[in-house]
């Protein structure tokens, strides 16, 4: 039987989660980002999610679950001061007011959070969707949740839809030209390519579906 809610222990476990998809695919990231970029996104992707998952422990389920995002998004934006550390923790700290009170989260709640983490990284890394950042999965994440909240879908089928057009968004980024970081500077190379950082947002949201599914 699955739930259909995430409480703040489930959240605690998905980071733990998070802590071990970003290890595993630390060098695929690496070489992903070597090709456009500087070569740092799986260094800081692992290291910033270890240090989450680590402090999120460390506060406990009782802190509740808009604080473990602010936790969340603190400790990233400490480990891991990159571009894209910046980013990610930026999400999680405006998802954290977005849940604010909240003891579970339901599938709306969980529109809600992506939607705050997509305006945040939107505004903080002055992107638009199209400019091939991880953006272009974003925006379809908080459209499809809220499609699946309006439509009552369980929180199991809603985050795997949104995983799926996830993954659609950044397999279209490839067609995209890169307009930001260094990505930017080799604009035509970067046809072909999936975006580095698009991929992060499909990984995160593959792995919190799977994650709820499995429970």
């Amino acid at each position: 039987m699955t739930i259909e809610t995430l409480n703040a222990a489930g959240l605690i476990n998905l980071f733990k989660s998070w802590k071990d998809l970003f290890s595993e695919q630390r060098e695929f990231l690496i070489a992903l980002d070597g090709k456009v970029g500087d070569s740092d996104l799986g260094i800081t992707m692992s290291k910033s999610f270890a240090a989450a998952a680590d402090a999120l422990e460390a506060e406990g389920e009782a802190a509740g679950i808009a604080k473990l995002l602010r936790t969340a998004g603190a400790t990233m934006a400490r480990t891991a001061p990159s571009t894209m550390g910046t980013l990610t923790a930026t999400g999680f700290l405006r998802a954290s007011k977005a849940v604010e009170g909240k003891d579970v989260l339901e599938t709306a709640d969980m529109a809600a959070f992506w939607r705050a983490y997509r305006d945040g990284v939107a505004e903080r890394g002055k992107a638009k969707v199209g400019d091939k950042t991880l953006l272009d999965v974003l925006d379809p994440i908080a459209v499809t949740l809220e499609a699946q909240a309006v439509a009552g879908a369980s929180l199991a089928d809603a985050l795997n839809a949104a995983a799926d057009a996830a993954e659609q968004a950044l397999e279209a980024t490839k067609s995209l030209l890169a307009q930001h970081g260094k990505a930017a500077a080799f604009q035509e190379k970067t046809i072909g390519l999936q975006d580095a950082g698009a991929t992060v947002g499909a990984f995160l949201i593959r792995r919190m579906a799977d994650f709820v599914a499995s429970r």
